[in-house]
């Protein structure tokens, strides 16, 4: 593969935005988790599982950092104290707030993966078409960014089966969460 000031870039500015992201969505679980359950028993085992795939996601992201060399966003303790915040307070909510949160948060990180999944997806078939080979370890960081979009969409359909809907105002609710994901990754791209 061809050395690319590009794929530095977007490597450097993706995979921090990524670990920032399943981070708090790693707090959002853990401070929901134990409030949805109180009041929804049968719910345990969903929300364990949405939980334990965020933090192997978190895990996924640390190690990708280390791996290319690239810092953590120096927002890192703002993040997490928004995040654990929203948390709580979707949860305090009751279920249908903290399933609208899952809603609104999994639409964005949908979409934002699967921007990042095309990039690189277009880097790829112009190294290609240049003559260059692509690194397998390219090739990797793609199967794991769609497989991870996966379950974050699964996650999204959860949150709907749940009712997401039925939280009040859910336009509301989901409109600020969906604006500050959208926020939180435009800054954590940069810092």
């Amino acid at each position: 593969m061809a050395p690319s000031r590009a794929l530095r870039d977007f490597l450097s500015s993706a995979l921090r935005v990524n670990q920032a992201g399943e981070l708090a969505a790693t707090l959002i679980y853990t401070y929901q988790t134990p409030r949805v359950v109180a009041r929804e028993p049968h719910l345990r085992p969903l929300m364990q599982h949405m939980h334990a795939q965020e933090v192997g996601h978190l895990a996924t992201f640390d190690a990708l950092l280390a791996r290319h060399r690239v810092r953590p966003t120096a927002l890192y303790p703002v993040w997490s104290v928004l995040a654990s915040g929203l948390g709580w307070a979707t949860a305090a909510l009751g279920r249908e707030a903290a399933m609208a949160c899952t809603e609104a948060v999994e639409t964005e990180i949908g979409d934002h993966y699967n921007n990042q999944i095309r990039v690189l997806l277009e880097m790829v078939a112009q190294w290609e078409a240049d003559g260059y080979d692509v690194d397998p370890e390219l090739r990797e960081l793609l199967r794991t960014l769609r497989r991870i979009r996966d379950e974050e969409l699964e996650h999204l359909d959860h949150a709907v089966e749940h009712e997401a809907q039925r939280a009040e105002p859910h336009w509301l609710l989901t409109g600020v969460i969906r604006a500050g994901c959208r926020g939180a990754i435009w800054v954590s791209e940069r810092v």
